[in-house]
């Protein structure tokens, strides 16, 4: 088991209404059409495949995705989406579950490696992705970029998203490197807020780069966004490709 918290019951219940601006066909069509693309004739693993936003509609365009999730409970509901002979999920960690098969694409959306604590989980995750890569597949990893840069001295959280039912700033250590996410979301009308936070390691590519080498991976690309936009120094988040070599003749 690793350092990840755990998703409740009641979060994963609602977590698909709360993303539903992240599971439209704008937000999606991109992804599906990035990751369908590198996947090609293969199989997709899906690391923290939570709810099933992106491996389920995968699944829909013909790719065979096989899924890893911490969390039960969320499990739960992208099983009510999609029956276990179509779209099979192991119970596990993505820094040391193990899938039977090969895959031609490993991927990991949605900041969810932050979810790994330590640096020494991360560099796993990869290596767990490379031990699951056929020679020649590619892990995607889709991540933000941590936002330091909008920090004054002294000042340690920065606000993501400010609005009539949701409030949600995130709190930096910068010597841990690791942030707190907190939310504020309003429930019903009649002004009451739920709190929530969650604890994240984040990393910067460079760093990913590294832990990519350690476990036999090369960079094929990294773009901004998965419309293949260009990353440069003030994009808020990128989509990055580490392709296992082929073996040598």
């Amino acid at each position: 088991m690793t350092s990840s918290e755990l998703w409740t019951r009641a979060t994963a219940d609602r977590y698909d209404a709360e993303e539903a601006e992240a599971s439209s066909a704008a937000v999606l069509g991109p992804t599906l059409a990035f990751l369908a693309e590198l996947a090609g004739d293969g199989r997709a693993l899906e690391f923290a495949i939570g709810t099933g936003r992106v491996g389920v509609p995968l699944r829909e365009r013909g790719v065979p995705v096989v899924g890893v999730e911490l969390s039960e409970h969320m499990a739960a509901v992208l099983r009510r989406k999609i029956d276990e002979d179509a779209l099979p999920v192991v119970i596990g960690d993505m820094a040391t579950t193990v899938v039977p098969g090969g895959f031609t694409l490993v991927y990991l959306v949605y900041n969810t490696i932050t979810n790994l604590l330590t640096q020494e989980e991360q560099v796993e995750c990869f290596r767990n992705a490379a031990r699951h890569l056929e020679p020649g597949g590619r892990f995607v990893i889709e991540l933000g970029v941590p936002p330091l840069r909008l920090l004054p001295p002294g000042q340690v959280a920065v606000p993501f998203d400010v609005s009539q039912r949701h409030i949600g700033f995130d709190t930096f250590d910068l010597v841990e490197q690791m942030l707190v996410s907190h939310h504020f979301t309003r429930d019903g009308d009649d002004g009451h807020y739920r709190r929530e936070n969650s604890r994240h390691r984040y990393a910067w590519p460079a760093e990913l780069d590294l832990m990519a080498r350690l476990a036999g991976l090369e960079l094929e690309r990294r773009v901004a966004d998965w419309d293949g936009s260009a990353f440069t120094q003030d994009s808020t988040k990128h989509v990055s490709v580490w392709r296992k070599p082929a073996q040598e003749a």
